[in-house]
């Protein structure tokens, strides 16, 4: 009976392959490295994305990512002569989301992929420590409107073993504050196919 068992289930997972072949679903969790231009901090967070192939060569993904609060001093204008007037220590968290076309060979283990994504970025600042009112932030657009629209062109690598495999990405995240601001994001993490 047992030897049974072991045969049956031996013969469900030979089954089960060509089912893998298809890999219509991907799904993965990422370590995330985010250089944000304007602030000139290097953030680092977790992420999320899930993507399902909507052609055989196309694949319709979206994500979502928070990196945490980094330190870095915020300088404040005098408006009467354009001096620094004072320098903060303040906190940027970034948490964006994106959702686009991923271009990518359907089959294969090593898969180099390109994407065109579009979404948001939204800076989380620390409140500002100056109520004098002839001082004004460097940072102006972003404490005024934290919400930007982003667009992301990438590259990257999928290496797979069956379901199971890696994801490497590197690609510019352009946020639109007062003009485009081009941030290096790189992202790594394990991924599920099914």
């Amino acid at each position: 009976m047992r030897k049974l068992a072991f045969l049956s289930l031996f013969c469900l997972l030979l089954a089960a392959s060509p089912l893998f072949a298809q890999k219509r679903v991907e799904a993965g969790v990422f370590f995330d490295y985010l250089n944000v231009s304007q602030t000139s901090t290097n953030n680092f967070g977790l992420g999320g994305r899930f993507g399902y192939r909507v052609h055989r060569d196309v694949m319709l993904e979206g994500e979502l990512a928070y990196d945490y609060g980094i330190n870095f001093d915020e300088a404040y204008l005098n408006l009467t002569n354009g001096n620094i007037g004072a320098i903060e220590r303040t906190s940027v968290g970034v948490t964006h989301g994106l959702i686009g076309p991923k271009l990518q060979p359907s089959g294969g283990g090593f898969r180099p992929f390109v994407t065109l994504k579009g979404g948001f970025m939204d800076f989380r600042l620390s409140p500002g420590l100056l109520p004098i009112s002839n001082a004004v932030s460097t940072l102006l657009g972003l404490r005024t409107s934290s919400l930007n629209a982003a667009i992301y062109p990438a590259a990257g690598v999928e290496a797979a073993l069956g379901p199971l495999g890696l994801r490497f990405e590197v690609g510019d995240e352009i946020y639109f504050n007062n003009g485009a601001r081009n941030n290096l994001r790189v992202t790594f993490g394990p991924i599920v196919r099914f």
